[in-house]
């Protein structure tokens, strides 16, 4: 039978308070003893009877004139271990679905935290911070402010002095597990609450900013105030998201399923996107960039830069050929060419393996890159094989191609190598070298002039002017005595 109190005249009554949910459509709860123990039932149905979680909401709407028309979503706290049926990794479950909501920048978070617990660990701030690090949405809510030991408070963290949030924080006091066995009603909790207020010496000068009618005005005035500032955006979003409904809308206005001619544009289209998102992730300008691993272009980048070098480092070190070096010329100052030649050409071939293992390394990113693109053509699992298939068969014609190419050029390499590079000594540069040296050296010792040479009137030489035998080469400017000369006169005739 309806509700006489709920109905009047058939119609729900002015004022009547009574809650719905989602899953029990069309049915009115006007007792809440009820509506918590629909919310029970439900939990049960959904996880289990052993304390099992799942991100399914349970949906419930309450209409009230003593209630504030807000959206509240009660997620659950964290859970570090699990009980019962629970998962292992229940923490990281309950911690996705959490940030799942907060995220959201059109909400506010309201971090609710115990007063009889450390408020630098309160994991509610922890998170809000990390979605929220300047604190334009988040509200902090402290609870059970009546369990804090004696001669213990909060007043700091109430006076938004201890860890200060830009919106604050609210104190409310709960009915205890006791006053919810005992029926106590939500009227007498909250002229409880607002007693222990006035009532305690360290929140009685800040009482008319404590307990739960506060916090609603609060959430109803904060929540007003951040709809007003997002709403601009949130309307040009929705306007972005019209108009580009509307152009789709007005392309499909005159399209005609059987019209072959859209199936070729529809199909032509597709492979082009296609070319397009392949030539993005080679370049690594695509929409769908990896941060975890490198792939695309990135990688190719990585195998030619790092991966080529390091094959190499590890065929080509000078072990390889040293010993062969010492055992066939060991007295030797320089390596004939000949020999120079074949040690060389040894090492040349050896290229050969890490080329072409860098060929398949990159063969194999080209096919990845592939299958990553044609996932886009999902809906179509015909097209998607089939440009799959035929591009992947293209990637390997060429890959046999690009091999040949590249034996081919170490075998260039192979067949001639430069001895008379600068880089290279054998017995003709070395010669040659020497001699350049020795005919500097003959030509900064070369005497430009020599003779007599008279000097007077120098105050330090005993017996006025005197006579002097001077040769002058590029380097340096000798005299002798006359003693001296002939002497000196045979040496560089000798040395010249």
């Amino acid at each position: 039978m309806p509700n006489p109190e709920l109905f009047e005249h058939g119609v729900i009554r002015r004022g009547a308070e009574y809650a719905e949910f989602l899953h029990c459509k069309g049915k009115k709860f006007t007792d809440f003893d009820e509506v918590r123990h629909e919310i029970e039932a439900e939990t049960d149905r959904v996880t289990g009877v052993n304390k099992g979680i799942s991100s399914i909401p349970i949906n419930l709407r309450v209409y009230s004139p003593h209630v504030l028309n807000l959206t509240l979503i009660d997620l659950p706290g964290i859970t570090k271990v699990p009980v019962g049926d629970q998962p292992a990794d229940i923490e990281h479950q309950i911690r996705e679905m959490i940030m799942q909501f907060i995220t959201r920048e059109n909400c506010l978070i309201l971090a609710v935290t115990p007063a009889n617990t450390d408020l630098a660990n309160s994991d509610a701030l922890k998170l809000a911070k990390d979605v929220d690090p300047q604190g334009l949405r988040t509200i902090g809510v402290i609870t059970k402010l009546d369990l804090m030991d004696e001669g213990t408070d909060a007043r700091d963290v109430l006076e938004n002095k201890l860890l200060p949030l830009r919106r604050g924080y609210v104190g409310v006091v709960n009915r205890s597990q006791k006053d919810i066995d005992g029926k106590k009603d939500i009227k007498a909790a909250m002229l409880a609450e607002r007693k222990f207020f006035l009532s305690h010496p360290a929140y009685r000068h800040i009482a008319d900013r404590m307990g739960t009618p506060h916090l609603q005005k609060v959430l109803n005035q904060q929540l007003t105030n951040h709809i007003r500032d997002t709403l601009p955006s949130f309307r040009s979003k929705l306007q972005g998201q019209l108009l580009s409904i509307e152009h789709e809308v007005e392309a499909y206005r005159n399209f005609k399923p059987e019209d072959p001619t859209r199936k070729t544009k529809a199909l032509l289209q597709m492979v082009q996107q296609f070319a397009v998102d392949f030539e993005k992730r080679i370049e690594g300008s695509g929409d769908q960039v990896d941060t975890l691993e490198l792939s695309g272009g990135a990688k190719i980048n990585r195998i030619f830069h790092e991966r080529f070098p390091f094959e190499i480092v590890k065929v080509c070190t000078k072990r390889d050929f040293s010993p062969f070096l010492f055992t066939v010329f060991p007295t030797g100052l320089f390596t004939p060419d000949m020999a120079f030649e074949a040690i060389v050409k040894k090492q040349i071939v050896k290229l050969k393996g890490p080329s072409l293992k860098s060929v398949d390394l990159v063969i194999q990113e080209l096919i990845n890159t592939v299958k990553k693109c044609t996932k886009k053509l999902a809906n179509f699992p015909r097209l998607c094989e089939e440009t799959e298939r035929i591009v992947a068969n293209h990637i390997r014609e060429r890959e046999g191609k690009t091999k040949d190419q590249v034996l081919l050029l170490i075998d260039i390499q192979v067949s001639y190598i430069n001895t008379n590079h600068e880089d290279f000594i054998g017995f003709a540069n070395a010669q040659q070298r020497s001699s350049q040296v020795h005919k500097k050296n003959t030509i900064g010792n070369q005497v430009i002039r020599k003779g007599w040479l008279t000097i007077s009137n120098i105050g330090i030489m005993k017996g006025g002017s005197k006579g002097y035998w001077f040769v002058l080469t590029a380097e340096s400017l000798s005299w002798y005595k006359d003693d001296e000369v002939s002497h000196r006169e045979r040496h560089f005739l000798i040395s010249s």
